[in-house]
């Protein structure tokens, strides 16, 4: 019965990673296309899958000048860190007062609060552009920040309840019976120990609002204040047919999503499968 059980759980096992082979390599070969394609010289008809001839670091900086790379970072960079910074102060607050407290109306509140998680962006685009021109803020980082910090707040809530629902109960009881007011035990006792579900929610809201297209297409006009992805899309627009350069400005707009994701990568998985540990 043991030799059988093992033999069991190899199969197991490498069926396992035989699966997990099969979709990492679905997941790199677009990734490994576009590199390649972006390293091949400009002008050049091979792209795609074939092997450059040598590696031509040009194109990024071609397309990093003649795409305004950088105006459109720094405006993907100020709305991105407002968003991601504004929504987990206050979905944490937010998830830990549902999540640990009991008061009138928590329940129909937080399903109020959902709502945002709900209702598809699309349709709320159009009268969010006429609330948002009524109060002459259109046109301005305030257009994206405001709307996205609310849609991120809705799922941050969502998370950070979950988290502080399956919190160890004793510690937050020996917090207390130290004189601990909650404030003290949100941000002293429970942030601490829930930095890797914090870590997860600024990941995803940070990919989120950084990937973000449709509201900087509706409320934004100036070219200063054009994001990286609609920056793409003009860029796009403007060199259909060099495939070298747009490969090169895909890999400029997504590394520092990549970036952030490697160097957070632990505590996000950690994050990620803590809803699954029971105490």
């Amino acid at each position: 019965m043991t030799t059988s059980a093992a033999r069991g759980s190899r199969s197991e096992q490498t069926a396992n990673y035989a699966v997990l082979a099969v979709f990492t390599v679905i997941a790199l070969v677009p990734i490994v296309g576009i590199l390649l394609t972006a390293f091949t010289p400009e002008g050049s008809t091979a792209t795609g899958f074939a092997l450059p001839h040598s590696l031509d670091w040009h194109n990024f900086v071609t397309a990093w000048q003649r795409g305004h790379f950088g105006t459109y970072m720094k405006s993907s960079l100020i709305v991105t860190i407002s968003v991601v910074v504004a929504s987990a102060v206050l979905s944490t607050m937010a998830g830990f007062a549902f999540g640990t407290m009991d008061f009138a109306g928590s329940g129909a509140l937080f399903y109020l609060v959902l709502l945002g998680l709900m209702v598809p962006e699309e349709a709320l685009v159009v009268p969010l552009y006429f609330d948002l021109r009524g109060l002459g803020v259109t046109d301005t980082y305030w257009a994206l920040i405001l709307p996205q910090t609310a849609q991120s707040i809705s799922f941050g809530t969502f998370w950070m309840r979950a988290y502080f629902r399956s919190s160890p109960r004793s510690i937050t009881e020996a917090a207390r019976v130290d004189g601990a007011t909650s404030w003290t035990v949100l941000w002293r006792v429970l942030v601490p120990i829930g930095r890797p579900a914090i870590t997860t929610m600024l990941v995803i809201t940070w990919m989120w609002t950084w990937n973000e297209f449709l509201l900087p297409l509706v409320m934004i006009t100036s070219d200063s204040l054009r994001t990286v992805p609609l920056g793409l899309a003009f860029f796009q627009g403007q060199h259909t047919s060099d495939l070298s350069l747009l490969a090169a400005a895909a890999a400029l707009v997504a590394l520092p999503v990549v970036v952030l994701y490697l160097l957070l990568q632990r505590s996000f998985i950690r994050g990620m499968l803590a809803g699954g540990v029971k105490e």
